[in-house]
């Protein structure tokens, strides 16, 4: 149903966005990392709404791609963070707490 992928899609955008902001704001890499990775899972939820309204014939082919390409440069860019931020852990390159004024 339309109105039910919709929705699904519509959770899993925001749920990307709140989870980039909430993993950050814990200040902990680590929690920084997971949230980032639940983020990606959202993104590949939001992803696959979409195929399937494509495939249900509800956007156009046009439509689809124009979502596609969007979706792969968020992705891309969050796969990115997420290996930068790998390599901070690595080197212990990172403040896990607010710095003093």
């Amino acid at each position: 149903e339309l109105k039910r992928i919709s929705s699904n899609a519509i959770d899993a955008a925001q749920s990307i966005s709140r989870n980039i902001a909430e993993g950050y704001c814990r200040r902990g890499i680590k929690e920084y990392l997971k949230h980032l990775y639940i983020a990606l899972g959202s993104s590949g939820e939001l992803h696959s709404c979409f195929y399937s309204m494509f495939i249900a014939e509800q956007i156009t082919e046009e439509e689809f791609n124009e979502i596609d390409v969007l979706h792969f440069k968020v992705e891309n860019e969050l796969i990115q963070l997420v290996k930068s931020l790998e390599r901070k852990e690595q080197e212990n390159d990172w403040l896990d707490k607010m710095p003093d004024k």
